[in-house]
């Protein structure tokens, strides 16, 4: 076991799944490192975990901070809110100007930005960093999103590299921008994920109660997928979800988990965001929306006792429908990154991030929850044209989405007409349709303003503003 004296290069405050496991990788790429948690049982966890590895860890944080080399970098990996501010609180008579911090949570970027200007106003480098993976990225490779202080991620860029999942001989970590960009981009790629999962459930649904397939088909039907133009983390899981029993059961455990779903708010930070920005994202609202309507259990089956829900299945050809149905969730799909991309765009622009929309698709390729093979589709779309304005404007990713929109329409129509819920299908087809249309039917919401309220109207081919008396009096 290493002694106190000994200097470890790197800190980690949070020895929770990922930060340990991020120091434990950092170990394996020559980093030593040094972890704090005020629980003692986790840095025992860590020095067990990296026997071989210069690790060890600390609950004292005195002890801690006096075992790094200086400049110290310390990460931070604990709860977004508060108790970051705490930390950094606490950290901050510990530590010299010059010094490093960074914060790797999930933290709310305005947040971030509040950070930046105190930090910055302390002496101290700070960066925000959204990091993608889970519990295997941390340990093997994850995605990480740096933003913030460039002069301090140039210091830490060569351990970042060394530690990032690698695609093509590329790291998946890139310098995003300046400020919280970092934080930000990590919470669009959560709406992202949140509009993603939200795509498979419903899958999930139409395959049991419309097709009437068994888990075990159902499980063919995601490991077939996965081999194909859906290739994705998020598929591959799911694959594996579907075929998981517990020792001596004799029924997949999925079928023992409420049909409740938890969140921990990046979310709703995305649609909320999003709004301000005036940038729709509707597959993700919806997948946010249907998140929260699971948890009103008790509610819902009153519901069911009322309206009675049609179970019989699909009157289709099984195996066309199938086929539709992939192409179903490729469209859909394309819609929810086409959303979060073109909410990166117009931040990008409103906040001043300047970020390179092929950096950040290159760097979610390897690593990250949402990584997939249609990632190489939108890093080559704005590898041509950073500034294309929106990502269906894209000529290659035009003709994917042409050849999948007769299976998009066929599904959304067969399942809504026998009653089965597919509010993030139904989103993406219906922001495609108007995105696509030369002119929406807003001009009655204009009049219907201009009637109730006097908010005037523009009238096309005409320069002004205008209100009429809609009503004879």
């Amino acid at each position: 076991m290493s002694n106190i004296t000994d200097k470890y290069n790197f800190g980690m405050i949070g020895l929770g799944t990922m930060g340990r496991n991020l120091l434990l990788n950092m170990g394996d790429h020559g980093v030593a490192g040094a972890g704090y948690d005020k629980d003692a049982t986790k840095g025992a966890l860590l020095e067990e975990e990296g026997k071989g590895l210069k690790v060890k860890g600390f609950s004292d944080i005195k002890e801690f901070t006096a075992s790094l080399t200086s400049p110290k970098a310390i990460m931070m990996l604990v709860p977004a809110g508060k108790i970051v501010d705490s930390v950094i609180e606490e950290l901050l008579p510990l530590l010299d100007k010059g010094d490093i911090l960074i914060d790797g949570g999930n933290s709310h970027f305005t947040d971030t930005n509040r950070r930046v200007d105190y930090l910055q106003s302390k002496g101290l480098h700070f960066f925000g960093m959204g990091i993608s993976g889970g519990e295997e990225g941390a340990r093997k490779g994850p995605s990480m999103m740096p933003g913030g202080d460039k002069e301090a991620y140039n210091v830490m860029k060569p351990i970042l590299e060394s530690i990032a999942a690698h695609v093509d001989g590329a790291p998946c970590v890139t310098y995003i921008g300046p400020g919280a960009s970092g934080h930000f981009v990590k919470m669009v790629h959560n709406g992202i994920e949140y509009g993603l999962m939200q795509l498979i459930s419903e899958t999930y649904e139409i395959l049991k109660n419309g097709l009437q397939l068994d888990n075990e088909a159902i499980g063919k039907v995601f490991t077939q997928w996965n081999e194909g133009l859906l290739q994705s983390f998020l598929m591959e899981i799911t694959k594996d979800i579907f075929a998981y029993k517990e020792p001596g059961a004799d029924h997949l455990l999925l079928d023992d988990i409420k049909d409740e779903a938890r969140a921990k708010g990046t979310g709703k930070w995305t649609s909320q965001v999003a709004m301000d920005l005036q940038s729709p994202i509707p597959t993700i609202d919806s997948a946010v929306a249907m998140r929260d309507l699971s948890k009103y259990k008790e509610l819902r089956v009153q519901a069911s006792a009322i309206y009675s829900k049609n179970d019989s299945p699909l009157s289709v050809d099984k195996d066309a429908f199938l086929a539709q149905l992939e192409q179903a969730f490729y469209f859909s799909m394309i819609i929810t990154y086409s959303q979060g991309m073109q909410m990166l765009s117009t931040a990008s622009i409103e906040y001043k991030y300047d970020l390179q929309l092929a950096e950040i698709a290159k760097i979610w390729r390897g690593g990250c929850i949402i990584r997939s093979g249609f990632l190489n589709d939108i890093f080559t779309a704005y590898q041509k044209n950073n500034s294309l304005q929106h990502l269906l404007l894209d000529e290659g990713v035009a003709k994917i989405v042409i050849e999948s929109l007769p299976g998009a329409r066929a599904v959304i129509a067969a399942a809504t007409g026998t009653g089965i819920a597919v509010p993030a299908y139904a989103a993406s087809l219906s922001y495609f349709d108007n995105l696509r249309n030369k002119r929406m039917p807003s001009n009655l919401i204009q009049a219907q303003r201009d009637y109730f309220g006097a908010h005037t109207y523009e009238l096309t081919g005409k320069e002004g503003v205008f209100h009429t008396q809609w009503a004879k009096k």
